[in-house]
């Protein structure tokens, strides 16, 4: 087995070095935009009439990519090859499996520049956030090799005289993969590698936003010495391609990571029976959140409005695990509204390629318009105190806007808006702010931010989300440290990045022989 798993170290960008690499990588990708992409079928690169084209949302002028789409017949042919590369693939040793992934990983971090200089273009994530989004994609790859070579491992069970039992974990098929569009390449690979490491055979249909990516990440692999058609790239629309791909017999799980509707349509679509199915298909599924920062009374109200602050409006808004709601108590309410408000108002909004700007644009035209109605919405529901408006038309910029006394149960508090905007909620006491941080579907991440223990261990115990966090951020989730995955709307609580997370891609099986 590999050495014992480490965390791929962030990027310190005030070195010289490092800006001048992460330069020169956007410099190189600028220099690749606009070039075509297939679909990819066991190894066989395909093009197609119809075509999406990929835009840098920073510049909307700019093609970042123009990718084949797959229409129900492609889908169709791309589960079939899985399955009959599956017959092949599942008898793979483990460890065999697992070093393509370690390989895998080491190339991304040769080229971690690159990966980071794509996502700036494709995703506008700003550098910090990329080079992120890139470390994570390198965790979840070695991570996940580790996971399955200990899983290879003998089995530990009570033994009893006279009789050899032993506990394998086999994979379970075929596996389509949807990952979403504000993770690109870090849940993608995590979900996919995770999918292969466990000997099954993967479709990746990747987010409509970010296909270039997607692509790149599928070449990777390859370069890694991923036999062809474990995994096939087909990219197309959701209601076509998706729905076939989640409907079919020969799918034995889907994992997805995306909106409430979408996930619960898939889960709907996957409890019915195909004819000729033979199993329950599984779903993993990560469906988003509403989450909230909890201020005590007792708190260090700097680090309250640094936490709410980093926590709205990195990348955006657009995470999941994204501050949206800040619930603090009616005693300092005030004073930690004027300090988050303060600190917003220095945050700097522009093209994340030039590495100067905190926050860049949201990722496409349909999101900009679903924001700015919500912002709307908004004005009716609480006080406008900044932002609220557009940034360089350009591209799909919006300011950090913060509402003030919303109401628990109005839309900007209970709906997820996946964007840069952010609901104060008074709360009354402290019982009260709880109340107000569990009044929502969803159940993702939270934080509270106080020095009373006895107030922490409330919430350890009644704060129900996936992930809770005491005196610090509520994004920010590392491999192997912090397992992530929600509770309620936010969806099967899969907990990516843990050591129960490959146990959704295997089946166990006990085999006792009498000695």
């Amino acid at each position: 087995m590999m050495e014992q798993f480490v965390n791929e170290p962030f990027t310190d960008f005030t070195k010289e070095e490092n800006r001048k690499a992460m330069l020169e990588a956007l410099q190189l990708v600028e220099s690749q935009l606009g070039r075509h992409y297939a679909i990819v079928i066991d190894g066989e690169h395909i093009d197609t009439e119809r075509k999406s084209t990929s835009i840098n949302p920073a510049n909307t002028k700019q093609v970042v990519g123009v990718v084949a789409q797959a229409d129900a017949a492609l889908a169709e042919r791309a589960i079939v090859q899985a399955a009959a590369k599956f017959e092949s693939w599942k008898w793979t040793n483990g460890s065999e499996r697992a070093r393509i992934l370690y390989r895998a990983a080491a190339i991304m971090k040769r080229r971690k520049f690159e990966f980071s200089a794509w996502l700036v273009y494709e995703s506008g994530k700003t550098w910090a956030e990329a080079d992120a989004d890139t470390a994570e994609a390198i965790d979840f790859m070695a991570f996940y090799g580790r996971e399955m070579e200990r899983l290879g491992e003998k089995q530990p069970l009570t033994r009893i005289p006279g009789e050899d039992n032993e506990l394998t974990y086999l994979p379970l098929g075929v596996g389509v993969v949807i990952p979403p569009w504000n993770f690109p390449l870090a849940i993608l690979a995590g979900m996919t590698t995770a999918s292969v490491v466990c000997g099954n055979t993967v479709v990746l249909k990747p987010a409509s936003p970010t296909p270039v990516i997607a692509a790149k990440f599928v070449e990777l692999l390859k370069e890694a010495g991923l036999p062809d058609g474990v995994v096939n790239f087909v990219p197309g629309p959701g209601g076509e391609v998706g729905d076939l791909l989640v409907d079919h017999p020969l799918t034995r799980y889907i994992s997805f990571t995306g909106s409430r509707e979408v996930g619960l349509r898939i889960n709907e679509r996957a409890a019915k029976t195909q004819p000729g199915q033979r199993w329950i298909k599984r779903l993993v599924a990560e469906m988003g959140g509403k989450d909230a920062i909890v201020v005590d009374s007792d708190a260090d109200l700097d680090l309250a409005a640094e936490s709410i602050t980093y926590s709205a409006f990195g990348f955006s808004g657009q995470k999941c695990s994204a501050c949206s709601r800040a619930i603090v108590h009616k005693d300092v309410y005030d004073e930690v509204l004027s300090k988050v408000v303060e600190l917003t108002k220095k945050l700097t909004i522009g093209d994340p390629a030039t590495g100067q700007s905190y926050m860049g644009p949201v990722i496409d035209e349909k999101a900009y318009n679903k924001i700015l109605e919500y912002i709307e919405i908004g004005k009716s529901e609480g006080r406008l105190m900044t932002g609220g408006s557009t940034g360089d038309d350009k591209g799909y910029f919006i300011e950090p806007t913060i509402f003030a006394d919303v109401d628990g149960h109005a839309r900007i508090s209970q709906e997820e808006i996946f964007g840069p905007v952010l609901a104060f909620t008074k709360a009354d006491s402290y019982d009260h702010a709880l109340e107000i941080a569990n009044n929502t579907l969803f159940g993702l991440t939270g934080a509270v931010i106080s020095n009373n223990r006895s107030h922490l261990e409330q919430a350890r115990r009644e704060f129900h989300a996936g992930n809770l966090y005491f005196n610090r951020k509520c994004t920010g989730a590392l491999v192997g440290v912090q397992p992530f995955g929600g509770f309620n709307m936010s969806g099967t609580d899969s907990k990516a990045g843990g050591r129960d997370y490959l146990l959704l891609f295997t089946q166990a099986k006990l085999v006792c022989e009498r000695m």
